[in-house]
């Protein structure tokens, strides 16, 4: 028996999110289908672990699992037999074998989320899929400076909800920044964790800034009221993507 550790990408759009959901729910889950294609090569565990649970419809990159098996035939061959029994909207794109008490969530130093805008004043069907189409277009310097105010330890509170109640809400930011290539802006993100929404929220509150309705200010007010009044605007699910999950070496 070992551990492995799975990095996964996967199109959220048809998922109800990662986690599997209740028993007596029938909704599609990246989970629930991953643990399918496990149980068709031999696997009898109870449930994977994972590095986090996206939200419906958010997509990945970089999502990390892990998982016992008995398996004899090497790394390789465990891809391949894994992609072989999943669904086309998910695919495994590397294995590693772990020590036997690795945890893809605990052991993770950080996490790396990327959001894609589309500035355009008219609907485009197919780009829509994977960002936000907004109008009229942020502006990219008032972006960055909401961005740069986000960087070190500060209390979330008022842009998620921590992953039980009572949980703590200060996370630290390494990076945050924009960056734009044509009619499109791509925010991207890296932290010690995050909380449910926090990325979404903090999307929603700096395109309202890039857009002038709010002064970049606000964020200090988000962190020292912790209240949710400010940062109200949800993000749609289909701009974000966790790209990546860096554990030590």
């Amino acid at each position: 028996m070992a551990r492995y550790q799975v990095i996964l990408a996967y199109d959220g759009t048809a998922f109800f999110g990662f986690q599997r959901q209740v028993q007596g729910k029938k909704s599609r889950t990246v989970q629930a289908v991953i643990e399918t294609a496990l149980r068709q090569i031999g696997w009898q565990g109870e449930t994977i672990l994972a590095a986090g649970r996206t939200d419906a419809g958010v997509h990945a990159a970089g999502q990390v699992v892990a998982f016992d098996l008995d398996w004899l035939h090497g790394e390789q061959a465990l891809l391949a037999a894994l992609n072989a029994n999943l669904p086309t909207d998910v695919a495994v794109q590397a294995v590693l074998e772990r020590r036997a008490d690795f945890h893809p969530r605990y052991d993770a130093l950080r996490r790396s989320y990327r959001y894609r805008i589309l500035c355009s004043p008219l609907r485009d069907p197919l780009r829509q899929r994977y960002a936000w189409r907004v109008w009229p277009a942020p502006e990219l310097q008032r972006l960055q400076a909401s961005a740069k105010e986000l960087l070190g330890s500060h209390d979330f509170a008022a842009f998620g909800s921590p992953s039980h109640p009572g949980g703590a809400t200060v996370r630290q930011v390494f990076e945050a920044g924009w960056r734009t290539q044509a009619d499109e802006l791509t925010f991207e993100i890296t932290a010690n964790a995050f909380l449910f929404r926090m990325v979404r929220h903090l999307v929603g509150l700096q395109v309202s800034i890039g857009q002038g309705m709010l002064e970049v200010a606000v964020i200090n007010q988000c962190f020292q009221s912790g209240s949710r009044e400010l940062a109200k605007v949800l993000a749609p699910a289909q701009g974000l993507s966790l790209v990546q999950v860096v554990y030590p070496e």
